[in-house]
């Protein structure tokens, strides 16, 4: 059945949109850009900004025209002299109350504020500035808040709210008294926050950056008595190339090798890696924990979630701590790499630890959380010294003068570098559970999973909620007890639906076995570490980019990566053996809701 479509005039010209649409999406379909600034795309609408206001025929105001529906036979105006002068005034009030310093603002030639400026030529001081300045919020180890620059647009609070249901700013006051502040007015380290950086990503100015360490960076590269390790997560490979002017979902994956060597690092590794890893460790502790459900009778906590996103572990701590023993006790990939990095890596190439810099490339800024957690410490020393986004990479490739577009592609280190298409796959939503469904089937039947090509699509793709179940048969004699057993995954990325199977379970009405939560929009490939600007459509290129990397591997399954099998011959020894509990597993703890 198709759509009702209805017919309007933008600037003079007639267009046909699907009945239902706003303003600002028949504008779109005309091929008009309106500015906006309150608006996004991943977002409910909020029309406070003004700065959308259109001329609608036969109405005495200005409408904004992403809140106004469009109907049949408008005539609009989206660029008359008293739209223009409306928006003029508009951004420039908006500036009369923002801390103009554009220059040295981490924002700057990315800010949505700065490019309307910029595009309605303001560049004297129309209003009195009446900015009111502010102490930097620094608290958090992964979230920089400058309310100097906020423009109270309520990105951050629609977000916070609607994608990720943890609600950690609100407006207050009214009026010229209105701002956006948190519970109480508590800096950000004391309210509940997962740290995703969701609000980083949507912020369009510079009132929300993540904290930044590369200048420590730069002092252990510098420094002669340091070694300093870098290991890349997956989702880094296809987004970097966007802060050279590549398009989106382009893998840049030997360019960003090349650049990492020459900003200095001694030794540059691959996440994956340790993602691979994962998929060992915590598909045993799975099939562990199955078999004591089903063949000794004990009370397990199942299903089983994953516990490779921070930002959703801490959402778990504030909000469903009677859940915790649900989690895998599983680190991280990146806390896995930090332990090894200060133990086998150190023993391997003969470096005391002590002079060990471990950094990390992530997508995400709740990385810089878990690095500094009090459990990752379990090689005797920070496992992880510092973590950075990608943003602060491309920052620091753009600071060494390095012409990224020509550099010729490289290979990581061989040494805990090597990795398979199950790793790369990690950095889309609905990744682990594939990379795990690939070892588990393989390990309990001995056969390749019956998917083609091992794409396992239920498991893919930005559906809010995924499922898919899988019948174990003609099992190998040590896993006779899962004969007949049709395993239950399911797979949610955004803490708003992480929430609904957290419901299910605390319920009792879960039917999983194995649950795998991301905390970002589409998983790490839309982590609050990722270049910005950020939609669905931006989203789905890099997913496609990551599958596409994944195809290209030679090898597509952890338990066949042959440095897994050298690392569990040479030191771990077993999966969840007594090494491997030491160094890659731990255990978490809840945290106050208030």
């Amino acid at each position: 059945m198709s759509e009702k479509q209805i017919s309007l005039f933008i600037d003079g010209v007639e267009i046909s949109v699907k009945d239902g649409s706003t303003i600002l999406e028949a504008a779109k379909v005309a091929g008009v850009q309106i500015p906006t600034l309150c608006h996004h795309d991943d977002l409910c609408v909020a029309g406070n900004c003004r700065v959308c206001v259109v001329e609608v025929e036969g109405r005495p105001r200005l409408e904004a025209s992403c809140a106004t529906p469009a109907q049949e036979g408008m005539h609009i105006k989206t660029s008359s002299p008293k739209v223009r002068q409306a928006r003029t005034d508009i951004v420039a009030l908006l500036l009369s109350e923002h801390n103009s310093t554009c220059t040295s603002c981490y924002r700057n030639q990315n800010c949505e504020l700065q490019t309307l400026s910029s595009e309605f030529n303001i560049d004297t001081e129309k209003y009195m500035d009446i900015c009111e300045y502010e102490a930097i919020d620094k608290s958090s180890v992964s979230i920089q808040r400058d309310l100097s620059k906020c423009i109270r647009c309520l990105r951050c609070v629609r977000t916070c709210a609607e994608i990720q249901s943890v609600n950690a700013f609100t407006a207050a006051n009214k009026g010229h008294e209105m701002k956006i502040t948190t519970f109480m007015d508590l800096p950000l380290n004391d309210v509940v926050c997962s740290t995703c950086g969701q609000c980083i990503n949507r912020c369009p100015v510079g009132a929300l950056t993540e904290q930044r360490y590369y200048h420590n960076i730069w002092d252990a590269i510098g420094d002669p008595k340091k070694h300093v390790v870098v290991n890349t997560a997956p989702a880094t490979r296809v987004v970097i190339g966007e802060g050279f002017g590549y398009g989106v979902g382009q893998r840049v994956t030997g360019k960003m090798v090349s650049a990492l060597r020459r900003l200095g690092f001694d030794s540059v590794l691959d996440t994956d890696f340790t993602a691979d890893l994962t998929i060992i460790e915590e598909g045993n502790e799975l099939l562990q924990r199955l078999k004591k459900a089903l063949v000794d009778k004990e009370e397990v906590a199942l299903p089983m979630f994953t516990s490779c996103s921070p930002g959703w572990v801490k959402y778990l701590e504030h909000m469903y701590p009677e859940l915790i023993p649900n989690l895998s006790t599983c680190k991280s990939p990146q806390q896995m790499f930090g332990a090894l990095t200060k133990t086998y890596y150190a023993d391997k190439v003969g470096i005391n630890p002590e002079d060990i810099v471990s950094v990390s490339i992530m997508p995400c800024t709740a990385k810089k959380f878990e690095a500094n957690r009090p459990e990752m410490r379990s090689s005797g020393y920070q496992d992880i010294d510092f973590g950075l986004t990608s943003r602060e990479l491309i920052k620091m490739i753009q600071q060494a003068g390095i012409d990224f577009n020509n550099l010729p592609d490289s290979e990581y280190d061989s040494f805990m570098g090597k990795s398979t298409g199950a790793a790369v796959i990690f950095g889309a939503t609905g990744g682990v559970m594939e990379a795990a469904l690939r070892t588990v089937y393989e390990v309990v039947t001995g056969r390749e999973i019956p998917f083609k090509n091992l794409d396992i699509t239920p498991v893919r793709g930005f559906d809010s909620i995924k499922e898919a179940s899988l019948i174990f048969e003609n099992c190998l004699p040590a896993f006779s007890f899962l004969e007949g057993v049709e395993a239950k995954v399911a797979i949610a990325h955004g803490l708003s639906n992480a929430k609904i199977l957290m419901e299910q379970v605390k319920a009792g009405k879960s039917p999983y076995h194995f649950v795998e939560i991301m905390a970002c929009p589409g998983g790490c490939l839309g982590g609050g570490g990722q270049p910005i600007p950020t939609n669905e459509e931006i989203r789905t290129k890099r997913m496609k980019a990551i599958y596409e990397e994944d195809a290209n591997m030679p090898i597509r399954k952890s338990h066949e990566n042959p440095e897994i099998k050298e690392i569990y011959e040479e030191f771990l020894k077993e999966p969840l053996g007594h090494k491997s509990h030491e160094l890659l597993h731990t255990h978490y703890r809840g945290r106050n809701r208030y």
